[in-house]
């Protein structure tokens, strides 16, 4: 099944230098960039990527550490697609708290605060490089908010065309 799903790469990961690292980890894979763009967002921009359902299941004042986080630097977004790209992306990023994501995947190679430390900080954010649509209702409602149709393109991979 063809999907298309979301990755951010978040302030941490721009600040850090990976945006290429990240992005090759999903090309290597065979994932297809059909959107991307660097930008910086606002509050208001940055509410709405963190819905109220974020507050109901991990509390406001999380959704508010994620929404200040996510407007500290402009953040790298990108439109994946590909055969089972939410699940695929999903095991390429790894688990949303670093400490617990295993080596070979984003977070595991390039992060490692846990839940803990950050609840320990003074409203410190997870800083874990990367946010990825957590399934198709999200990847849907993600991309939509992200870009515009004429900001997305198709193409085909050049294995992907007959060669005579």
């Amino acid at each position: 099944m063809i999907e298309r799903t979301l990755v951010l790469v978040k302030p941490d990961g721009i600040k850090r230098g990976l945006t290429g690292e990240i992005i090759k980890r999903f090309e290597q894979r065979g994932l297809k960039i059909i959107g991307m763009k660097m930008v910086q967002i606002d509050k208001g921009f940055a509410e709405k990527h963190y819905t109220e359902d974020l507050a109901r299941r991990r509390g406001e004042k999380i959704r508010e550490i994620n929404i200040n986080f996510l407007q500290e630097s402009p953040v790298v977004a990108v439109v994946l697609e590909g055969v089972n790209a939410i699940d695929n992306v999903r095991k390429i990023v790894g688990d949303t708290e670093p400490k617990s994501a295993l080596p070979g995947t984003i977070r595991g190679d390039f992060c490692h605060i846990s839940y803990d430390y950050a609840n320990k900080g003074e409203g410190k954010a997870i800083r874990n490089i990367v946010h990825a649509s957590a399934n198709k209702k999200d990847a849907e409602y993600e991309i939509k908010l992200w870009f515009n149709d004429d900001e997305m393109y198709s193409y085909k991979f050049c294995h992907e065309e007959e060669v005579f």
